[in-house]
């Protein structure tokens, strides 16, 4: 049953490329030049087609961008901030996820270029979150790859490398990995319906992204008011 204890499900589903760049181009900036936050379009755009710090490097017209802002506000992981002049958009994937500094820096640099080395993203966070050491690192990423709907997860280790390397899941199923957009199919020990439950759960995150949605207009209409002297 859910209750105002549940919170809405981490990942209602896997996001797509232009999803996540969206995202991780976000928590960069939020975090890196926090004066420039939050971003038009025209800014996101830019963020999202850097040549440095990205990988792969890409080419998003704002029609992309802007279409992938949309699917990602249906669940309240963006919103929209300012007036109709100046439109500009933030993330809510920090509070969704629960993103300590630690976790919100290794999330930003996993979705920006993907898979990299405890060692790799300690060498890149400066400007996100300074690691004394790859310790830290590797506690936070063990943080985000803990509990029933992980984050990230570490991939196992080929021939010939000499570090781990990890991962984002929040693009769906990662080789070698289980990821919670698509949990790996497990025997169970009695038949059991498969159809009703997916059927609640998919009502649960409705619910959820419903109420979530709730709070981002109360939050809208607050800004609203302190533009208008009114608080």
């Amino acid at each position: 049953m859910l209750t105002d204890d549940t919170p809405p499900a981490r990942l209602p589903r896997p996001l797509d490329p232009v999803e996540v760049r969206a995202l991780g181009a976000l928590l960069e900036k939020q975090q890196a030049t926090p004066e420039y936050y939050p971003l038009t379009l025209h800014a996101l755009v830019a963020a999202c087609n850097q040549k440095s710090n990205r990988d792969p490097v890409v080419e998003f017209s704002a029609g992309d961008v802007e279409a992938a802002l949309d699917r990602l506000r249906e669940h309240v992981f963006v919103w929209k901030t300012g007036g109709s002049r100046a439109e500009k958009w933030e993330q809510n994937v920090e509070g969704r996820w629960q993103l300590d500094a630690p976790a919100k820096a290794v999330m930003t640099l996993l979705l920006l270029r993907g898979e990299q080395t405890p060692g790799e993203l300690r060498g890149r966070s400066d400007r996100l979150h300074p690691f004394a050491t790859t310790a830290d690192v590797e506690a936070a990423l063990e943080k985000l790859a803990a509990g029933p709907e992980p984050l990230v997860a570490e991939l196992p280790r080929r021939p010939g490398q000499k570090e781990t390397r990890w991962t984002h899941l929040v693009a769906g199923s990662v080789e070698g990995v289980r990821s919670p957009a698509a949990p790996a199919a497990r025997a169970p020990a009695a038949p059991v319906p498969a159809a009703p439950n997916a059927r609640l759960d998919t009502l649960a995150s409705r619910v959820a992204a419903l109420e979530e949605r709730l709070a981002a207009i109360s939050r809208e209409l607050s800004d609203l008011k302190r533009t208008l002297g009114e608080d």
